[in-house]
C-alpha cells in the first residue's frame, strides 16, 4: 500500500471512530434521555458520512456500528435460547384490596412498618432479554415460556433504543438486561395505514404488531417497523451486585445507554402506590404507548431476596391492572364449548365489536351459574370487556334494551359433542361431560396436548390429522397412537407413503422421553411443565408419583392442596392407570431420575455441556446432573467447575481451555454420574 493510501486509511479509521461515537451519543440523547441536541438533518448527515466511509473501506464496518441496524439476510428459523435465570411472570392485582394485601404480606414477611417500592407503567408489549458481554450486545431472546425463548439477536440489533454497545464504564463483563419491546401508538397507526395501502394484513393492536414485527424471519422487515424498547430490570450478571436498590439498577442501566421508563417513581407505603396508580391511569390515553397497568417492585434488593418466589412469580413484585375498556354489543347466540377436561363452558356469540384495540366476536360466560346471575339471553344488549385486557367477557346486560320473548339459558342435558350425559359434581361450578376420554372433544384435546412440542413432541401430529384419527374411530386414547401402521395412515386424506413413514418415525422417536415430559403429557389438571419437572425431581419414578397421597404430594415444592388433590384424583381413576399401562407396554420409557437429597454428591457444582454424547441426549445428561444436585449452565465462565465434552465440541471447549476449567470426556462423565 502506498504511503498516501496508508494516510488516507488511518484518517478514515480515526474519522469512523469519531462518527460512531457521535452517533451513539446522539442516539442516547434522542432515545434514552428524550432530549436531542441536534436536528434530524444533522444526524442524517453524520450517518451518511459514516456510511460513505464504510463503503469505501469495508474493513471499518463493526458489528456495533450504527449503520448495521438495517437488518441482514433472512433467517430460515429462530434458534432456541435457554434463559440461565428464568424470566418470571408477575402476579396480578385487579382491586385496591389486592394491592393492600400484597403490601401487608410483604411488610409482614420482612417485619417492616413501611416499604419503599419502585413503580413504573406496565407496557403492553413483548418481554425480551438482551445479553451484553464486555459491553457488546451478543444475544437477544424472547421470554418464551419463561425458561427458554427464541433467539432474535439479528432483529434486536435493528431497534435504535437497544444500544449495540453499552456507554461509559463500570458495567459487568456479562450483563443480561430485561425489558419490553413495544410499538408506539403513532407508529402503530402509520404501520396499519401502510399495510392497508399495500393490501397486507392489518394488526389488531400495538402489542400484536410488536410481537409479529420482532419475530420476523427477515430482519429487514423488523428494521422497517417502528419498534422501541424500555428496560425494567436485569437477569444474570457476573459482579457480586449492581446496586442495593432496584431503582439504582435502573439508573445505572440508563447511564450505560439503555432506555428506562420516564414515568418511574420510588414510593413509600401503599397509599402512595394507590395515588400513583390513579395518576398514571389518568394519563393513560395521553401516553405515546399502550399500558395496561402499573408494576410495583420492592426497591431494596436484600428485601427482594428475603421475600423470594412462589411458583413462577416473585413475592416482591405485583402488576396492578387497569380496568378493562368496555363496549356494548348484542348477543347473537349462546354456544357451548367442551374443554379437554370435559367442562362445558357457555360462550356468547356476539355482533363483532372493537374492545381495547381488538375485535371481539366471542365472550366467555364461564358457567351456567354465571349466566343465570347476569341473566344473559340471546338477543340481549350486553356490556363486554377484555378482563385483564386479555380475555373477553360479558360484564352485564342492558335490561332496558332487552327484546320481548327472550328465553332463560340452560346448559344441555347431553354433551353437544358426543351426546353423553352431562353431570355436575357437588361443590363444583363446572358441569362436565361424563364420557371422559370417549368424548371426541376431550380425546382430541388430550391427544393434541400429549403430542405437543413440550410434551411428547410427536412431529406431524397436527389438528387435521388428530381430527381424522378420532373422527374415523382409529384412535380412542393416546396409547392407540403407538399401534398405528403404514396401511392405516396411508388410507387417510392427504397422507402419502412418505408422510406416513415420517409420521411413524416421529411416533417411534417419542417413545424415548423424560419422566417430567411424560407427566406433563398426561394432561393432569393444574400440572404444567414446572410442576411436572418438580414432581419428577422429587419422586424420581412414576410409580412413586402415582402412589403418593395428598400429604406426600404437598411436601413437593410449589405443590399445594389444590394441585395435590388433582394429581391424586387423576391417578385414582382406573382408566388412567389402564392408559399409562398401555403406553409403557407400547415402549414409552425414560431414564431413571435419582431423587434429590441434601447430600447430593454434585451439590454446588456447575457444569456446561458441549458437543454430542454417544450414550445419551443432552437433555438426559442435564437431568442426570440436576438429580445429583449440580447446576447446568449454558455458557462457560470462571465459575464453571466442569465442561462435559462430546463429539464436535464447539467454542465452549476453547473457552474452557482458555480459562483453565476442567473438562470431562464422555467416559469420565458417565463414570462421574455412575451411569
Amino acid at each position: 500500500m502506498s504511503p498516501a493510501k496508508q494516510v488516507s486509511l488511518s484518517k478514515a479509521i480515526k474519522r469512523a471512530a469519531e462518527l460512531r461515537e457521535q452517533l451513539d451519543y446522539h442516539n442516547y440523547r434522542y432515545y434514552v434521555l428524550d432530549d436531542p441536541e441536534i436536528p434530524d438533518a444533522e444526524y442524517d448527515r453524520l450517518f451518511r458520512e459514516l456510511q460513505t466511509l464504510e463503503g469505501k473501506f469495508p474493513a471499518l464496518v463493526t458489528a456495533d456500528s450504527p449503520t448495521q441496524r438495517v437488518g441482514g439476510a433472512p433467517l430460515k428459523a429462530f434458534g432456541t435460547v435457554r434463559h440461565e435465570a428464568p424470566m418470571l411472570s408477575l402476579d396480578n392485582a385487579f382491586s385496591e384490596e389486592d394491592l393492600r394485601n400484597f403490601d401487608r404480606r410483604a411488610r409482614a414477611a420482612v417485619e417492616a412498618e413501611q416499604i419503599y417500592y419502585q413503580a413504573e407503567p406496565k407496557l403492553d408489549g413483548l418481554a425480551v432479554s438482551l445479553l451484553y458481554e464486555s459491553g457488546v450486545l451478543v444475544r437477544g431472546a424472547t421470554r418464551g415460556d419463561g425458561f427458554s425463548g427464541e433467539d432474535i439477536t439479528q432483529n434486536a440489533r435493528t431497534l435504535r433504543t437497544i444500544p449495540l454497545r453499552l456507554r461509559g464504564r463500570g458495567y459487568p463483563r456479562v450483563l443480561e438486561v430485561r425489558g419490553e419491546v413495544y410499538m408506539p401508538k403513532m407508529g402503530f397507526a402509520q404501520l396499519n395505514q401502510r399495510q392497508a395501502e399495500q393490501g397486507e394484513k392489518i394488526f389488531a393492536n400495538p402489542r400484536n404488531a410488536a410481537a409479529g414485527s420482532l419475530r420476523q424471519l427477515d430482519p429487514r422487515i423488523t428494521a422497517s417497523r417502528p419498534l422501541e424498547m424500555m428496560c425494567y430490570g436485569v437477569g444474570k450478571f457476573e459482579d457480586a451486585g449492581l446496586a442495593a436498590r432496584h431503582s439504582e439498577i435502573l439508573e445505572r442501566l440508563q447511564e450505560w445507554g439503555l432506555r428506562i421508563s420516564p414515568e418511574r417513581a420510588v414510593l413509600e407505603g401503599v397509599e402512595a402506590l394507590l395515588k400513583y396508580y390513579q395518576r398514571l391511569g389518568g394519563k393513560r390515553d395521553s401516553l405515546p404507548y399502550e399500558i395496561d397497568g402499573v408494576v410495583y417492585k420492592v426497591d431494596r434488593i436484600d428485601l427482594q431476596q428475603r421475600l423470594g418466589f412462589v411458583a413462577r412469580a416473585p413475592r416482591w413484585a405485583l402488576a396492578y391492572k387497569f380496568p378493562a375498556q368496555e363496549e356494548m354489543t348484542r348477543v347473537l347466540d349462546i354456544g357451548v364449548q367442551v374443554g379437554r377436561t370435559g367442562a362445558l363452558t357457555p360462550v356468547a356469540r356476539l355482533k363483532p365489536i372493537l374492545v381495547g384495540g381488538a375485535t371481539v366476536a366471542n365472550a366467555t360466560l364461564h358457567n351456567e351459574d354465571e349466566v343465570h346471575r347476569k341473566d344473559v339471553r340471546v338477543g340481549d344488549t350486553v356490556v363486554v370487556r377484555r378482563a385483564g385486557d386479555v380475555i373477553p367477557e360479558v360484564v352485564s346486560v342492558v335490561l332496558e334494551q332487552r327484546p320481548a320473548h327472550t328465553k332463560v339459558f340452560h346448559l344441555p342435558k347431553q354433551c353437544p359433542v358426543c351426546g353423553s350425559e352431562v353431570i355436575r359434581m357437588e361443590g363444583e361450578s363446572a358441569a362436565r361431560c361424563s364420557a371422559g376420554l370417549v368424548c371426541g372433544a376431550q380425546r382430541k384435546e388430550a391427544i393434541r396436548h400429549y403430542a405437543s412440542r413440550r410434551a411428547m413432541d410427536i412431529e406431524g401430529l397436527g389438528e387435521k390429522l388428530i381430527e381424522q384419527l378420532v373422527d374415523k374411530d382409529i384412535v380412542h386414547d393416546v396409547s392407540d397412537l403407538y399401534r398405528l401402521d403404514l396401511a392405516t395412515l396411508m388410507a387417510l386424506e392427504r397422507m402419502g407413503e412418505k408422510s406416513a413413514q415420517n409420521f411413524l418415525v416421529a411416533i417411534g422417536a417419542s417413545k424415548s422421553t423424560t419422566l417430567n415430559r411424560f407427566l406433563f403429557a398426561l394432561g393432569i389438571r393444574e400440572v404444567g411443565e414446572a410442576t411436572a419437572h418438580t414432581l419428577a425431581s422429587h419422586f424420581g419414578e412414576l410409580e412413586a408419583v402415582m402412589e403418593a397421597d395428598e400429604e406426600a404430594l404437598q411436601k413437593v415444592p410449589d405443590v399445594g392442596p389444590v394441585v395435590a388433590a388433582q394429581i391424586q384424583a387423576f391417578f385414582h381413576e382406573p382408566h388412567n392407570h389402564e392408559v399409562i399401562k398401555k403406553l409403557v407396554e407400547a415402549g414409552v420409557h425414560w431414564p431413571a431420575v435419582p431423587r434429590k437429597t441434601s447430600a447430593a454428591p454434585l451439590m454446588g457444582k456447575t457444569f456446561v455441556l458441549t458437543g454430542t454424547l454417544a450414550g445419551m441426549s443432552r437433555d438426559e445428561a442435564k437431568q442426570h446432573l440436576q438429580s445429583l444436585g449440580a447446576k447446568v449452565s449454558g455458557s462457560v465462565s470462571g465459575k464453571t467447575d466442569y465442561v462435559v465434552v462430546g463429539a464436535e465440541a464447539g467454542s465452549k471447549l476453547d473457552k474452557a481451555r482458555a480459562l483453565g476449567v476442567a473438562t470431562l470426556d464422555e467416559k469420565d462423565f458417565l463414570k462421574l454420574i455412575g451411569h
